[in-house]
């Protein structure tokens, strides 16, 4: 599937947005799962109203979002911060997941990144417990860094299911990429 739209979100998309990135994560029904979720590992929300709108007016973030049809099936959001670009939050409608559109949500944002604040490098986060979700990484041109730290208790994220959950962070090099 090819995503027709691709667009920065609005505050008035926040409610849209916490309910993809909490149905891709944290799905209240184990019928929606899709091969991203943490419900095994994390209980509770994944993201509310509040972080959202504090994500859309912080100084150079942005979420994008990817639409099809007109209707929002994909987000990713897309932090400056001391010379780094940070990715993070790419969720895809669960019922669509497999279907290419993370791929495309990601190498959007990615090509964002570049060209709108000159990234060389992109980085991000990932329950270290999430082989499949760091194998799709990998497949994607990221390493793992090696630096893990504890899973965030006091971030609002949700609460973990396991004691030994860690986050790992992975990066990417673009510019052999960007520069063709």
């Amino acid at each position: 599937m090819i995503i027709d739209t691709i667009r920065k979100a609005f505050d008035s998309d926040c409610e849209e947005i916490a309910h993809l990135v909490n149905d891709a994560y944290r799905p209240k029904l184990s019928s929606v799962k899709g091969w991203t979720h943490e419900f095994d590992l994390v209980s509770g929300s994944r993201i509310d109203l509040v972080l959202i709108a504090q994500l859309l007016l912080k100084m150079d973030s942005v979420v994008l979002l990817g639409l099809v049809d007109e209707r929002i099936v994909a987000c990713v959001h897309i932090q400056y911060e001391r010379g780094m670009i940070y990715i993070g939050m790419l969720a895809v409608n669960p019922r669509l997941q497999g279907a290419g559109i993370g791929k495309q949500m990601l190498s959007h944002a990615e090509c964002y990144a570049a060209e709108n604040y000159g990234a060389r490098r992109c980085i991000l986060e990932v329950i270290s417990q999430r082989v499949e979700l760091i194998e799709f990484y990998r497949r994607r041109g990221y390493q793992k860094t090696g630096l893990l730290k504890e899973y965030p208790l006091s971030g609002n994220v949700g609460f973990p299911k396991r004691v030994d959950l860690s986050i790992e962070t992975m990066e990417k090099v673009l510019h052999q990429e960007i520069s063709q």
